[in-house]
């Protein structure tokens, strides 16, 4: 019989009234009866901070963790030195930047996630963000629930998404889907930067075009999203260097990782005008400080920005697709037999797994 230590978000009120709500403590990815029919024992937590945590005292003799991008439970070094029966990592959703792979290597810890299960819905909240960015969304709204009606204050800072050049960094699974799903808005140009070209069909579709230089893209782009991996060639990737080679006045979209931008870089940068506007939902660490410069930041129009918390990838549709992929895994590890869908290996046997790259046909 195992241990399964499970780290989510806390539902409250709303894991009560909406049961699809999985990927909370309360709704448990639908896991416990599962398990415990089989004999496991599963402990859920949301309490991940600090050597008191809930996380750091149920980790040592855990055989199994799960945790989430979203409310992501660290799973370092020195937790994994004193986790002696942890055996793997899930990551209930996609991006595994939360665990040590070094040294989950090292112990021979095997880290998979739920690949896929989040590409439609991060895909449609970047196209979201760069609508409520570029049409000056957030102020507008603004002024109506504060009573106030100011149409030229507005429109100063408005403008179309046709006719503009957007690129993406990255073009995976996530940033092939955007640039299919920007074609129908006329931009000027898609482009994007990637070690390899992106699926022959998206190509197709989308008459995207691939620059080899990083700097070259940025200086082209009115748009830019950021839809990469967070890794050590990508953490701290958009500092003040990088974004001072982009195009004075563009706006830039994260629903990656928080850490791939120097928050205080970007902050910076909105109230120098080099950037218009930022928005995403990722921050580093999760969740953010209350004084996080994010928060309320202004670019030099005094608008706002378009920031939520890290909830892209977790819509019910999406929590429905991580909540069985995460059962999946878990059922090839219970049954001993370690024959996990290869696409959904981060690391095993002491090695990094080579993935399958891109986006499929299915969109």
């Amino acid at each position: 019989m195992v241990k399964v230590l499970l780290v989510l978000y806390k539902g409250g009120v709303h894991a009560e009234q909406e049961p699809k709500l999985l990927g909370t403590i309360e709704n448990e990815l639908g896991l416990r009866g599962w398990l415990e029919e089989q004999g496991h024992t599963l402990v859920t937590t949301d309490s991940k901070e600090g050597d008191d945590s809930v996380l750091d005292k149920e980790i040592v003799d855990a055989d199994v963790v799960i945790t989430t991008p979203f409310h992501p439970g660290y799973i370092t070094r020195e937790r994994i030195a004193k986790a002696k029966n942890l055996k793997i990592c899930i990551t209930a959703g996609v991006g595994s930047d939360h665990v040590d792979l070094t040294a989950a290597n090292e112990r021979k810890i095997t880290v998979v996630e739920v690949t896929g299960s989040n590409v439609v819905s991060v895909a449609e909240h970047v196209v979201m963000t760069m609508l409520v960015l570029v049409r000056n969304f957030v102020p507008a709204h603004e002024q109506i629930i504060n009573h106030e009606w100011d149409v030229a204050g507005i429109a100063k800072d408005a403008y179309d998404i046709e006719g503009k050049v957007i690129g993406t960094v990255g073009g995976g699974r996530i940033g092939s889907r955007v640039l299919q799903r920007l074609v129908p808005f006329a931009p000027k140009e898609l482009l994007y930067f990637d070690y390899q070209p992106i699926p022959d069909f998206v190509a197709k579709e989308t008459n995207a075009r691939r620059v080899e230089k990083l700097e070259d893209m940025l200086a082209q782009c009115d748009i830019v999203t950021i839809n990469c991996p967070l890794h050590e060639s990508t953490r701290g990737l958009f500092n003040k260097e990088l974004i001072s080679k982009m195009k004075k006045g563009a706006w830039l979209v994260n629903t990656a990782r928080g850490a791939i931008c120097v928050k205080e870089d970007v902050a910076a940068a909105l109230e120098s005008g080099q950037l218009r506007g930022y928005g995403g939902d990722v921050w580093f660490p999760q969740p953010a400080a209350k004084d996080h410069p994010w928060r309320d930041m202004r670019n030099k129009y005094g608008a706002g920005n378009a920031m939520t918390p890290h909830y892209s990838g977790t819509t019910l549709d999406a929590q429905e697709r991580y909540a069985a992929g995460t059962k999946e895994l878990l059922s090839c590890f219970l049954s001993g037999k370690y024959d996990y869908p290869p696409q959904h290996v981060i690391v095993k046997d002491g090695e990094y797994a080579t993935r399958a790259y891109g986006s499929d046909k299915k969109v």
